[in-house]
């Protein structure tokens, strides 16, 4: 695994994609402490979960609709909305105005006992 600095990546960017293409890891540091590790894209990662992960944290970034994120991951929607759940990324998300008229809703229903 190769390591970079991010200053080096002004002038180094195009060693960074070969690494890459040619499936190897690299490592950038800021101050001698890591920062990111560049990752290359393969069949065999994205069928280890980096798909469904990626989905779930443009779903919790409001990036793509929960639909859009099923899909993305290959999943069904009820596995896709129970992996968000997993990890804790709120599917369902209501302003707070339009909770106020749900509930408001709910209390204006007539009594059915």
């Amino acid at each position: 695994m190769q390591t970079f600095t991010v200053r080096d990546l002004r002038e180094r960017i195009g060693e960074l994609v070969r690494n890459a293409e040619a499936g190897k890891l690299s490592l950038v540091t800021k101050d001698g402490q890591p920062v990111f590790l560049a990752v290359p894209f393969d069949d065999a990662l994205l069928q280890e979960g980096l798909r469904v992960a990626l989905a779930v944290k443009l779903t919790d970034e409001e990036v793509i609709t929960v639909s859009s994120g099923a899909r993305m991951a290959g999943m069904t929607l009820r596995g896709f909305m129970s992996e968000c759940s997993a990890r804790h990324v709120p599917v369902v998300r209501y302003p707070p105005e339009e909770l106020e008229r749900e509930l408001q809703a709910l209390d204006d229903l007539p009594d059915c006992g």
